[in-house]
């Protein structure tokens, strides 16, 4: 059974524009695509010192489960250079750079079609989504009347709440 999910793409290091191009392309390999929104800059939120962030959002339609997904998702990251830290290491001011630093490419899921998910490895909707601007642009570009399925809200509304807040982003 085929599964609408949308994904937040982001990359800071190196050709910015081409990283999120391949990955958008290796996709493909997991299902249709069936949108991709413009490109968004975007300052670093948590750990700012760092470049600026590329950011898409992407329309996926796909038969993988979620843990099928998240694994061919990380093997994308792992493929095009992402070094992800141990799960174990805690996000704190000391570690910030290891946590949240610098890569290659960066893919989220932000919704699993309707689904709530949580487990390990895996919660969707993204927790932090509602927060980030950098998220809620692209996706409003592509998705703006897709339903949050725990606050109920549309990814519109969601970026409308924001009002100044959520972080600097801007459509390229």
């Amino acid at each position: 059974m085929k599964k609408l999910v949308y994904l937040s793409l982001g990359s800071n290091l190196g050709d910015r524009r081409a990283n999120l191009e391949h990955a958008v392309e290796k996709l493909r390999a997991l299902g249709d695509v069936k949108g991709v929104s413009s490109f968004y800059e975007t300052a670093p939120v948590e750990f700012t010192q760092q470049p600026d962030f590329l950011n898409i959002a992407v329309a996926l339609e796909t038969e993988k489960m979620p843990k099928q997904l998240m694994a061919a998702l990380l093997g994308i990251e792992q493929e095009m250079g992402r070094r992800r830290p141990p799960a174990a290491l805690k996000r704190t001011p000391e570690n910030a750079a290891r946590v949240k630093g610098p890569r290659t490419i960066d893919i989220d899921i932000i919704f699993f079609g309707r689904s709530v998910l949580n487990i390990p490895g895996i919660k969707v909707p993204h927790p932090a989504m509602s927060q980030r601007r950098f998220v809620l642009e692209p996706l409003a570009e592509i998705a703006p009347e897709a339903r949050h399925p725990v606050l109920k809200k549309t990814v519109r509304e969601l970026r409308d709440a924001l009002g100044a807040g959520g972080g600097t982003v801007r459509r390229l």
